[in-house]
């Protein structure tokens, strides 16, 4: 169904091979205007939904997919550019994976899929503040400090609801699996 939230989260996904792009390109100022604007779409997608009534079964798949899918782009291109560790990217994509293969256990089963929850919400909005930050890191001296140490704070409030969030989706998803 083509409705204005489906088209600005369409948009959001297009700014992930942009996003690539700059930040492969070292163009790390022109990465971070990207990532804010995949966040404002990401924010004005939900709220656009509600208030003219376009919530849709396309929306509610598409947009948590197209929020993971940007997350790992950015954490890829990031540890290739020496701004993240290596465990950080492997903590993040292999609890969307798991995730991943928990909604289609539940697709394949005939049951519900999961909701995005607030927590969950919150985890991804934490992730999109700190990435944008990081970057920050590399493009400006006067910047530098403050973005590395808020940038940091945001990732771990991420990274922490993140887990809890993922750990709560998994048993929620494991609670659909069993019910008969």
């Amino acid at each position: 169904m083509i409705t204005i939230p489906n088209l600005l989260t369409f948009a959001r996904a297009l700014g992930i091979p942009v996003f690539l792009h700059f930040i492969l390109n070292e163009k790390y100022s022109w990465a971070v205007i990207t990532l804010m604007i995949g966040g404002a779409t990401d924010y004005l997608d939900g709220k656009v939904a509600r208030a003219l009534n376009q919530e849709s079964q396309l929306g509610a798949l598409l947009d948590p997919a197209v929020d993971r899918l940007y997350i790992a782009s950015v954490l890829i291109a990031m540890y290739l550019s020496e701004l993240l560790p290596i465990w950080l990217l492997l903590l993040i994509v292999l609890r969307d994976l798991a995730l991943a293969l928990l909604v289609l256990f539940l697709k394949v089963a005939g049951k519900p899929t999961l909701e995005v929850t607030y927590l969950g919400k919150a985890a991804t909005f934490n992730l999109l503040y700190a990435l944008p930050l990081l970057l920050l890191t590399r493009t400006s001296d006067s910047l530098s400090e403050i973005s590395f140490i808020l940038g940091w704070a945001f990732a771990g409030w991420g990274i922490g609801l993140y887990l809890v969030t993922g750990i709560q989706y998994g048993a929620t998803g494991i609670r659909k699996l069993r019910k008969v």
